[in-house]
Parts: C-alpha cells; structure tokens; sequence
C-alpha cells in the first residue's frame, strides 16, 4: 500500500515536471519589434533628421562564445554626416605660408601687435633662369651677395642681389580682415607675438558607433537604436512601445525562472518520495 502511494505521488510529481519542461522547451523569448519605426535603413541609406542629412556609414554582425559556450550575436553600426562647423588655423611669426600659389613669410612687430605682414618669398632661382644675360646662381664678394650678369659686349658684371632682385610684395591685415585662403575665405581672429589666428566656416565630417538597442540623439531627436538583423538599422522615437515590450520580456523571464523552480522541486520531490519508499517500516 506505501508503494502504491509513492508510485501515485511520484507519477503526479512525474507529470508536473514533464509539463514544466515542455513549457521550458517551446518558450521562445520574444524579439523587439518596432510597426512603425521612423527609419528602417540598410548599409548607404540616407535620412534626414532636423534639417541634418545622415548615412549608415557600416553595420556589422559579429559571433563570439560566452563563458558556457553559448553563441552570441553582437550587432552595431556607424553614422557619418557632414556638418558646417568653425575652424581655425595659426600662422606662427616668421613661418611660411602658401597663398595664392606662392608662399609669404609671416611678419609679426611690437609687444601688442593688432596687425601683421604676409612678405612675399622671392623664388630666386625661377627669376635667374628666366634671365639669359644672369648666371643662375649668386656670388659672394666681401661678405655681400651680388648676380652676376653678362651684356651684349660678353662682359660680365657684379649687380648687388637686392638691386637685381624685385622688392618682395606685401599684404598687410588687421584682426578682423578676411583674405583667401587654401580655398576659404578665411578672417583674421587674432594678432599676437606668437602668431595669428584665421577663422573660417568648412564643412567637417562626423560619426557616431551605435550599439544594439542604444539611445542616440540626431539634432534635437533622441532614438532607439535596433538591429534586426545583420543588415538592417532600425530608428525609432517610440520609447513607450520599446519599454512595454522590455516589460513584457521581462515578465515572460520571470515566468520561466518560476517554471524552471517547478520543475526542479518536481524531480527532486519525486527522488525524495522514492527513497522514503525504502525505508523500513517500524510496524
């Protein structure tokens, strides 16, 4: 008669186990989903968001092994956009700039300058062999340099360079002059001892990695970031409908947690009934 009752108790702990495990076995952990997202966007896809035009620049899709041997799929991309922002450069006093396709040596004077020089540099060499009558190389006579010059008669003369040579051209501005420069127009933001500072408005190309289910802003926009897939980003800006479904995986992972404790203390019951079983009897 015991063995009677431990087979009906170990049947009925038997039976709640198996529906505990088939409940284990055929759950399947929801995946977000988004109806109606602002942007479902593949790789080189293009949107705009607050007058701001943006491209998925990358999405990649990578498998790694967690610490049990478990296949996890991470999912990211990457955003690029170009943006009008300020930028700036400094000319340090009596360094040489390219301008105009010559270059300038930068002039600087005083203790509290307001303004500085652009000097032309002088292509010495270009000037002497446009110039069949003169050598194409300086002398030095007495520690002065001198070109070296042939007239019609044969005869060669010493000129001094700095009356051979044209007086370099100069530019002269003030904080707050504008000049172009390297293809900008470009303003004059500060003078110091030091240097100068130019100023220009150019275009400048930004980007952003975006992780799975990421909270990003675009503009004045915030999103949830989402991959589906190794292929596609989705954008939404419904954060009510994103947390109910957080809510709902949550609920359904508490579920199984509780459905996993059922079927544990099911085998283990039975195991307990069982061994009660073969216990002698004192009557």
């Amino acid at each position: 008669m015991q063995r009677r009752a431990v087979a009906v108790y170990v049947a009925l702990f038997l039976v709640v186990g198996t529906a505990a495990g088939v409940l284990i076995a055929t759950a399947e952990t929801p995946e977000i989903t988004f109806d109606d997202p602002d942007f479902e966007l593949s790789e080189g896809d293009s949107f705009e968001v607050d007058g701001q035009e943006y491209t998925v620049a990358d999405i990649t899709e990578t498998e790694a092994e967690d610490d049990v041997g478990d296949v996890e799929i991470e999912r990211s991309g990457q955003l690029e956009w170009e943006a009008v922002v300020e930028q700036s450069e400094t000319w340090a006093n009596e360094s040489v700039v390219e301008l105009d396709d010559g270059e300038w040596r930068v002039h600087i004077e005083g203790e509290d300058p307001t303004a500085f020089t652009l000097v032309e540099v002088l292509d010495r060499d270009a000037i002497l062999s446009e110039d069949p009558a003169a050598d194409n190389e300086t002398v030095e006579r007495d520690g002065e340099e001198y070109v070296v010059v042939t007239d019609e008669d044969g005869e060669s003369r010493l000129v001094p360079a700095d009356d051979y040579f044209p007086a370099p051209e100069e530019r002269s501005y003030s904080a707050g002059d504008s000049l172009e420069y390297d293809g900008h127009s470009v303003t004059v933001d500060a003078v110091t001892e030091d240097g100068v500072t130019l100023v220009w408005e150019g275009p400048e190309t930004s980007t952003m990695d975006v992780d799975q289910e990421e909270r990003i802003t675009l503009g004045d926009t915030d999103f949830i970031a989402y991959f589906p897939d190794g292929e596609t980003m989705v954008l939404s800006s419904d954060f009510e409908a994103y947390e109910a479904q957080l809510a709902e995986i949550d609920r359904l992972d508490q579920q199984a947690e509780g459905i996993w404790r059922v079927l544990i203390i099911s085998v283990l019951s039975s195991l307990l009934v069982i061994a009660a079983a073969f216990v002698p009897s004192r009557y």
